[in-house]
């Protein structure tokens, strides 16, 4: 890198980006408390069926279906920022939710719509800095170092382009961080939530960074958070004036010493432009909690729904994979995973239900279930040549794995 540049790093964030969209189609909700959750649809069915031709955007807000009246067990995906001041938040059960704020408008999610989105923003950027890392359906890194203008005032006049440009041809907001390096430009981009820009350089760490709370460093979650608070650390610059190996003592080797660097401003790590899947899983929240030996042959049917789809989506991406795993979720909501890992790489919805089967066998199941989930790990990319996946004398053809698949439902002694 020439001496004249400096690193600059940013991170795009969309703002609540399901609730954006469903507000493009819904612009009468536009300041209301709003959540997307629950059951997946085709988009507006249920308000198409009941409005015939009307436009969507003419449909009273009494019309829409109220968190209140909510009775199931989906989950919060996403919120508007004024749901958010209710104390609403992603992940949280909607029952739990509609006691926060019943008057929220709910509405069920649309994925495909979604993705449409993201692909649209994605390619907008790409089209004005192409050096973008993927991090999911709603938010991205870009190395503005080399682009032209991604140094101009610290990057803030190429933000500006991107920012202004998704908007201009999506209706969409997002709010962008630039900083020298991932790590901080994440904690940027919160800083001016929503559409907002927020520009940090290398000089400001200590008197911009340092006074938050540590769990704003994206990879300290809630257990390593109250183990520092224990410790007496509460803030990242409280943290910073750790000794590394006081930090190594208390969190190991590896942890210490990436704690320390993180305080410290410090992350080395590219801007990768491809980046390869690291497993594919399906899981499911049932509708009443299901038990083991009572609710068999439905957790049967269920359990091989889950590895078929997980087999599908592994043989349409063109992966297959060798470490299977279940994920289940009790009754009291405390959840356990485990895995093995096998000798041969597969894509094949009977082995992947044999070898999660036998995972099934390593968890206890007195305990009603209310989710459950199939995962293939451990992943390499198809043959693209040949077609075929890696050579493995567990695959089987189409026939043996349906014959097969009947076989592990009927004998399988857990579900």
């Amino acid at each position: 890198m020439p001496p004249s540049l400096i690193r600059r790093i940013a991170h795009l964030d969309m703002d609540a980006f399901y609730a954006s969209v469903e507000l493009l189609r819904y612009p009468q909700l536009k300041g209301l408390p709003m959540v997307i959750g629950g059951e997946r649809r085709t988009a507006d069915n249920a308000l198409l069926q009941a409005h015939g031709d009307r436009p969507l955007s003419q449909i009273a807000i009494t019309e829409f279906p109220r968190l209140g009246d909510y009775t199931g067990r989906g989950v919060i995906t996403t919120a508007t920022y004024p749901a958010r001041q209710f104390g609403i938040g992603s992940a949280m059960g909607l029952m739990k939710a509609a006691k926060l704020c019943p008057q929220a408008i709910l509405l069920p999610v649309d994925f495909p719509e979604y993705r449409r989105y993201s692909r649209a923003f994605k390619d907008i950027i790409l089209d004005i800095a192409p050096l973008m890392e993927d991090r999911g359906v709603d938010e991205v890194y870009i190395d503005f170092t080399h682009v032209p203008g991604g140094q101009r005032d610290g990057g803030r006049v190429l933000a500006r382009l991107i920012q202004k440009t998704i908007f201009q041809q999506t209706g969409l907001t997002c709010s962008i961080g630039v900083a020298p390096n991932k790590l901080l430009a994440k904690m940027a981009s919160e800083f001016n939530k929503p559409n907002g820009i927020a520009i940090l350089l290398e000089d400001e760490l200590q008197q911009r960074i340092w006074p938050l709370a540590c769990r704003k460093i994206n990879g300290i979650g809630p257990k390593t958070d109250e183990k520092l608070h224990t410790l007496g650390v509460q803030t990242i610059g409280e943290l910073a004036q750790r000794d590394v190996d006081w930090l190594m003592d208390h969190f190991g080797q590896k942890t210490g010493s990436w704690l320390f660097a993180a305080a410290h401003g410090r992350d080395d790590r590219p801007v990768v432009l491809e980046s390869e899947p690291v497993s594919i899983s399906r899981e499911t929240t049932f509708d009443r909690d299901l038990h083991a030996v009572r609710d068999k042959a439905e957790l049967g049917v269920i359990f091989t729904r889950l590895c078929q789809q997980v087999a599908d989506d592994l043989q349409r991406k063109g992966y297959a994979g060798k470490t299977i795993g279940i994920k289940l979720r009790y009754d009291d909501f405390k959840s356990v995973t485990r895995d093995q890992t096998i000798q041969d790489y597969i894509n094949d919805a009977a082995i992947i239900r044999q070898m999660a089967g036998q995972c099934l066998k390593r968890v206890p199941l007195q305990q009603r279930l209310r989710l459950l989930g199939v995962r293939v790990g451990s992943l390499k990319k198809i043959d693209e040549d040949t077609g075929h996946g890696p050579q493995n004398p567990l695959v089987l053809n189409q026939n043996e794995a349906r014959e097969t698949i009947n076989t592990i439902a009927i004998e399988q002694q857990l579900f």
